[in-house]
């Protein structure tokens, strides 16, 4: 419970650490951004298909993986459908400011709620390190999560200081949804694949649906492309290493 505890409050402050440099400068060149979001993206999918699905395997048959894949799929669709996607450079929605930062931050919030459980269900299997692996690929989504939520909220003439606390706030979330995945896993030990191939899947849509397209879109395909790749074998590596 004590490794669950640090594992996801270090997992959930990455959205503040990301948004700590926003109280310095309030522009980053979409480069960088894009390059950011690959490698990301890449952690997430070696995540995902070296650690979370295999683990599951071990233990359960391969129909009930599909079927916590299939599921964690799922979740992530119906919370968009919920709260409409907004992109946070290049939205041109004409409500107030208060709405419209109200409707990020509550998007955020319910975007985070699903990898906080992923967070959980990895530290009740009883492979050893996979929490922290989880807990660290998770994080690294964080950070430039919480820098864009940090820069769109500046954008809407929220002061710096208050843009950070509220985008480390909506990274909170996954300490209350952590202890929840890790008590239901635990309780029911049934559960633990089901739980990991729902993470899997989870995180497999917000690399497919949110990650890669917003790291192709500004032209810097061919850079997003080498970090993804640099990120999948760093992760890999950790797996290897530590899983």
């Amino acid at each position: 419970m004590e490794q669950l505890l640090i594992g996801s409050f270090l997992s959930a402050m990455a959205t503040g650490v990301g948004a700590l440099p926003i109280l310095f400068f309030k522009s980053v060149s979409h480069r960088w951004r894009d390059i950011l979001l690959a490698f990301t993206a890449g952690i997430m999918v070696a995540a995902s298909t070296f650690s979370l699905i295999p683990q599951a395997l071990q233990s359960a048959p391969f129909i009930i993986v599909c079927l916590g894949v299939l599921t964690g799929t799922l979740m992530l669709t119906v919370l968009e459908s919920i709260v409409p996607h907004i992109d946070l450079e290049h939205t041109r929605i004409n409500i107030s400011m208060d709405s419209q930062s109200l409707l990020i931050l509550s998007a955020i919030t319910l975007h985070n709620i699903p990898e906080g459980l992923s967070v959980g269900v990895s530290y009740s299997s009883e492979q050893s390190g996979l929490g922290g692996l989880i807990s660290f690929a998770i994080g690294l989504q964080n950070a430039p999560e919480g820098f864009l939520v940090a820069l769109f909220l500046i954008n809407q003439r929220v002061s710096r200081l208050k843009a950070f606390l509220l985008a480390t706030m909506t990274g909170a979330v996954e300490i209350v949804s952590g202890i929840c995945g890790y008590y239901l896993t635990s309780v029911v030990q049934g559960l633990v694949p089901y739980g990991l191939s729902f993470a899997a899947g989870a995180m497999l849509f917000i690399v497919y649906k949110e990650l890669i397209p917003e790291s192709h879109g500004d032209g810097h395909a061919r850079s997003a492309t080498f970090s993804f790749i640099l990120g999948l074998l760093v992760m890999i590596g950790l797996v290897q290493s530590f899983g």
